[in-house]
């Protein structure tokens, strides 16, 4: 009895691992959902305006600097809001009638950490799962818990814990940990 309740202890007795749910489902990233962020890069046409077009990076602080209108605050802002955002300002007396359009160039990178062989920061790539990270990671290291991982999804405080299964997709700016096995 005294072994049961020591193995017990050991148990982490926090909610079970999710097993379902958007992270499951087929597809890829759809840039009519995703937020902006900090380390995206956006690719910026202005109609007729090619000095006033290119590729853009989000910085820290969620902006990114244009010329003529300066700096916009994009961070967690959809694509077509941003966009709608940008033209309204070069709208304001700027240009006649502007028109714009935009779309992600580069996605916020992804970190993978814990019991992999080669942990760090990697470039996202559309439609990549979590077991296609854990191989640019170089793989699991011997003592990887191989049915379980934790994810912290860009912008939250807390890791969730999912049941790994070969479809279980990775978001950009998501930082994955793979804990250890106990046996």
């Amino acid at each position: 009895m005294l072994a049961a309740l020591s193995l017990a202890a050991c148990g982490k007795g926090g909610p079970p691992p999710i097993s379902s749910g958007e992270r499951y489902t087929a597809g890829t990233t759809s840039e009519d959902t995703y937020a902006l962020g900090a380390g995206d890069k956006v690719r910026i046409i202005v109609y007729n305006e090619p000095q006033l077009s290119g590729d853009f990076s989000v910085s820290t602080d969620g902006d990114i600097s244009l010329p003529l209108i300066g700096n916009v605050k994009v961070i967690g802002k959809t694509v077509d809001r941003a966009s709608r955002d940008i033209q309204m300002r070069l709208a304001d007396g700027y240009l006649r009638d502007p028109r714009v359009s935009m779309e992600v160039a580069t996605y916020r990178p992804f970190f993978i950490l814990g019991e992999v062989r080669s942990p760090g920061q990697f470039p996202y790539i559309s439609g990549l799962t979590v077991m296609n990270a854990i191989a640019t990671a170089q793989g699991y290291t011997p003592r990887a818990k191989k049915s379980t991982v934790l994810i912290r999804r860009f912008g939250e405080q807390y890791e969730q814990e999912y049941v790994l299964t070969p479809d279980l997709r990775v978001y950009p700016g998501d930082t994955i940990r793979l804990t250890e096995r106990f046996f």
